[in-house]
């Protein structure tokens, strides 16, 4: 059976996040040697259309050309209410509306696969710092949260988190009183965008509270071959 493959992600004003979404879909296309038609991309939110239409609009395109087999793939970091409540919601009103026609397969959101850990700690070597922080968006969801906790520990940072607590800012507060004065910050996001700028600024900020202590930013995730590789595994999971 021939499937196509639609990736997922939140939906931003931005336009950043939606060229990267573009690229990482022919990067994965090429990894899964198939057609560009047969790897698309979709939006939770901030999209002209809902995401259950968006979904039904690849499908048609898929059958068109032969495909019976649609696999949703959501590039989610947490397992927050849009990947465990929206998502799944989306993807029943979208196999409704096409009835027989094509089989939706949603498969596990990327934060799940064991290799983002590995991706991490490679950009932990690449700059030098005497601690790390991993900053997450966070969720209030209960138990969203253990994921980054888990990975921050696996990698040797604590976690800090955008929208919740801990902030960034008392993450930084605590290590500095701690008696660091090299301080990196890893953004535990997809793409460059609004929040990644924000933190941007945030850390600025901080600069100007510490004088005495360094504070790096390095850069989120971003569009690689190696996060390609991992979105194929979640695929054939």
């Amino acid at each position: 059976m021939s499937s196509a493959y639609l990736l997922v992600s939140h939906g931003s004003r931005d336009p950043r996040p939606a060229i990267a979404m573009q690229q990482l879909a022919l990067l994965v296309a090429e990894k899964l040697h198939l057609t560009q038609k047969l790897v698309g991309t979709g939006y939770l939110e901030l999209a002209a259309e809902p995401l259950h239409q968006q979904i039904k609009s690849f499908a048609q395109t898929a059958i068109a050309v032969g495909c019976r087999h649609l696999k949703i793939v959501p590039l989610f970091l947490l397992p927050g209410v849009h990947v465990m409540t929206d998502i799944p919601h989306e993807v029943a009103q979208a196999q409704q509306a096409l009835s027989q026609d094509i089989l939706i397969e949603l498969q596990p959101y990327l934060g799940i696969h064991q290799g983002l850990q590995t991706f991490l700690q490679k950009q932990i070597a690449s700059i030098k710092a005497e601690a790390w922080i991993l900053l997450s968006h966070g969720s209030r969801r209960p138990g969203s949260q253990q994921p980054v906790e888990t990975m921050a520990a696996n990698i040797g940072a604590v976690a800090a988190y955008w929208s919740v607590a801990p902030s960034l800012e008392s993450r930084v507060e605590e290590l500095v009183a701690a008696g660091y004065r090299e301080i990196a910050i890893l953004p535990y996001f997809l793409f460059s965008g609004g929040i990644t700028d924000a933190i941007a600024q945030a850390i600025n900020e901080l600069k100007l509270q510490f004088p005495g202590v360094s504070l790096y930013l390095a850069a989120p995730l971003g569009v690689s071959g190696e996060l390609a590789e991992l979105i194929g595994d979640l695929i054939y999971t």
